[in-house]
This record gives C-alpha cells, structure tokens and sequence, in this order.
C-alpha cells in the first residue's frame, strides 16, 4: 500500500498539496509495484490539529477522482470522518482505512457496510493507556471488530492494523513487530503501517528522511510473522523486501 499523504503537516515531511504531483507520486508509485493507494488528508502525526470535514474533502476528492480513473490498483481512503468516507467512496475510493478503529466516528462502519466495501480497523491508544498491553490490544482490534459486524459490515470485508505509533511507547510498538503473529486469532487480514515512525528515529536515532533502511526491517520482520499488506512511503525499495522476504518465509518467487 503505497501512501499519498495530502496534508502538508504530514509528519514524514511528504505531505503534498498539488493535485498533479499527488497523480503523478500515485502512477510512479504503482509503476514501482503498490498493488493500493491510501490517500489522506489530515495528518496524523502527535498533537496535529483536527481539520474540517469540508477542508479534509477538499484535498482528497479532486485526487481519488483522478486516480480512481486512472489507476489500475484500488484507491483507499485514509480518515476516520463519515461524512468524507461517503464522499470518498461516491468518487471512486474502493477501501476506507479508519485509523481510530471505527471509534471516533461509529456512522463510518454503517458508510462502509452500505457501501460494501472493505475497512481497515486500527487500534489506536491515544485517548488512553495500557494495562497488560498485548492481551488489551488484541481486545479492542476484537471490540473494533465488533463494532463493524454491528453494522453491517461483512466479516470478510474486515481488515486489522496494531496501530504502530498512535500512543505507545517505542518499547510497545518494537513488541508488535515481535508479537504480529498472535494477532492471527482474530482471523482477519493483518495490515503494517511502520513506515518512517518516531519508533524507528528513537531506536536508530535518526531523522524521519533516514529511516528507510530501520522501516526495511520491520518490513522484513513483519511479512515474516504474517502481515499481509504493508503501507509505506518508499514502495520500490519496499517491494523488494517483501518479494524477497515472501522468497524466504513463503517459498514465493
């Protein structure tokens, strides 16, 4: 999944605002080999303010109308707002990517069951903090989950993401990495987003433009311990580590 990020506070310095050069990044990026475009327009970085619906669709639609047409791939959209999920889906977006786990707006699992498509849940722990953190994680991906078949939304239709980053602890995310496999109980698609994070830069000790090669890690280890989309902002480079890791964990060639 490659990422076309079109708020310029984006916290991995490549958030865009012309809509030509967000076309242009989404064909080079599927040129690279992205099999999905998630398109965004409210950063998500720590204590980024909040932007109006109407702003954050201002953004994103004239793009995935754009690359909806043109792109061989799906077309997701990144938010967490209903009212942008709708429209997004009316121009052309084919998957809706939550990254508060249908919680901050519960009206988009009924968006994403109307529409059919499938949304991607993530766990996010900024309006909280953990007790005994895995087994809590695991519970609100399952309670996320919950929430969708609720409304309406096939199981089948469900993809997972841990949430790397959204208010954990560099030790917590390391251990999502580590631990990715156990999420297979809830028999769902497993999405990775660990691309450029603050967890990668405390590690490492580095800035968010040197962080390919510690996100080539995670990648790697990822894949290995079942993830089964990766979202990334340097797709070439990334390609190439899940088709070797697939080589090795996957006997795919």
């Amino acid at each position: 999944m490659g990422i076309v990020n079109l708020d310029p506070h984006s916290f991995s310095g490549d958030g865009l605002s012309n809509i030509e050069v967000a076309v242009e990044q989404a064909h080079r990026m599927v040129d690279e080999g992205a099999d999905i475009i998630d398109v965004g327009g409210e950063s998500t970085r720590p204590n980024a303010g909040a932007i109006r619906a109407d702003e954050e669709l201002g953004r994103v639609l004239p793009v995935i109308q754009r690359l909806s047409a043109e792109l061989p791939v799906p077309v997701s959209i990144d938010t967490y707002k209903s009212e942008v999920a709708r429209e997004a889906v009316a121009a052309g977006a084919v998957m809706i990517n939550d990254v508060w786990g249908l919680r901050r707006d519960q009206a988009l699992a009924s968006v994403a069951a109307e529409s059919g498509v499938p949304v991607i849940i993530s766990q996010n722990q900024r309006d909280g903090t953990f007790g005994d953190f895995f087994p809590e994680l695991i519970a609100s991906l399952r309670g996320s989950m919950q929430l969708a078949l609720d409304a309406g939304v096939d199981r089948y239709s469900i993809i997972i993401d841990p949430g790397v980053g959204f208010g954990k602890t560099v030790k917590q995310n390391l251990e999502i990495v580590r631990r990715l496999s156990e999420l297979r109980e809830l028999g769902r698609p497993i999405l990775l987003g660990t691309s450029r994070k603050s967890f990668i830069g405390l590690t490492l000790n580095l800035p968010v433009e040197e962080r390919l090669e510690g996100t080539a890690a995670t990648v790697a280890i990822g894949i290995a311990n079942g993830a089964d989309i990766v979202r990334v902002h340097d797709v070439k480079e990334m390609v190439w580590v899940a088709k070797m890791t697939d080589a090795v964990v996957r006997g795919a060639t």
